[in-house]
C-alpha cells in the first residue's frame, strides 16, 4: 500500500486479517471489524529489498527473518512485490534431486476434525502460527486442508461457526522420498503452496508431515545449496 506520491505505507496478509476479531461472533466485535480500515491492518513499515539484490539474498532474508514477501524497492519506490510462491517457481529450473522431501518437510503439523469450528481453527493457526491445519478423521486418516487465505472468504458473511468442513478441500499428497523438484512443479502445477506428505503405502493413516513452499525456500537459502549455486 503506497499513498499518493508513491511512498510506501505498508502490505496485508491473510495472516493480518486472522489477527483481528473478525471471527468473533460478538456482535460489537462484528460491529468494530466492519469498521476497520486496511491502514489499520496493515504491517508496517514493510519488508524491502533492492531490485538488485540477487534472487538467493532473497531467500535468505524470507527464511532469516520468517516472511512469507518482499516488497522491491528501486530508487527508494516500490516496483514490485517477490514472495516464496515466486522463489519456489524458480527452483523448477534447477537441479535438487539430491534432497527430498522427507528431509525438509514439517514433522509438527496442526489437525483438527472435520466438525471444528472455523473460530477454533483460525485461533489455533494464530497461536502456533502455522499458516494451514489438516483435518483429519478420528483414525488420523486425512481428508482435508484449510489455510488462512481459504477462511477469508467468511471475513464478510460472519458465519465463522460454520464446522471446517465447509470450507476445507481435498489435500494434494506427495510421497517423502520424491524430490524437492518434484514437490515444487507439483505446486506450481495446482496453485498451492503446500503439500501433505504420505506413506502412500498406508494412504488412509496419520500424515507424516507437510512441505510448504517455506520450507523448500528455507533449502534454497542454505549455504552450499545446489540452487544458491546457480548462477
Amino acid at each position: 500500500m503506497a499513498d499518493a506520491t508513491g511512498q510506501l505505507l505498508g502490505i496485508i496478509s491473510d495472516i493480518d486479517l486472522l489477527t483481528g476479531e473478525w471471527l468473533s461472533t460478538d456482535s460489537v466485535n462484528l460491529a468494530t471489524i466492519g469498521t476497520m480500515s486496511v491502514s489499520t491492518l496493515m504491517s508496517s513499515p514493510p519488508a524491502t529489498i533492492e531490485a538488485d539484490a540477487s534472487a538467493s539474498q532473497a531467500a535468505a532474508r524470507m527464511q532469516l527473518e520468517h516472511l512469507h514477501r518482499l516488497v522491491v524497492m528501486e530508487e527508494d519506490q516500490p516496483v514490485g512485490v517477490i514472495s516464496v510462491s515466486d522463489l519456489v517457481a524458480s527452483l523448477a529450473h534447477t537441479s535438487t534431486e539430491r534432497h527430498t522431501v522427507a528431509e525438509v518437510m514439517s514433522q509438527g503439523i496442526v489437525v483438527c476434525l472435520a466438525d471444528t469450528p472455523l473460530t477454533a481453527v483460525a485461533r489455533a493457526m494464530t497461536e502456533r502460527r502455522s499458516r494451514s491445519v489438516v483435518v483429519v478423521e478420528a483414525q488420523g486418516q486425512p481428508v482435508g486442508i484449510v489455510t488462512g487465505f481459504d477462511l477469508l472468504a467468511f471475513f464478510e458473511a460472519g458465519q465463522a461457526g460454520q464446522p471446517v468442513s465447509a470450507v476445507m478441500h481435498p489435500p494434494i499428497t506427495i510421497h517423502p522420498t520424491a524430490s524437492l523438484r518434484e514437490a515444487a512443479d507439483k505446486m506450481i502445477q495446482h496453485h498451492i503452496h503446500r503439500l501433505l506428505v504420505v506413506n502412500l503405502d498406508q494412504p488412509n493413516s496419520m500424515p507424516l508431515g507437510l512441505i510448504s513452499t517455506s520450507d523448500i525456500v528455507a533449502e534454497m537459502a542454505e549455504p552450499g545449496s545446489v540452487w544458491r549455486e546457480v548462477k
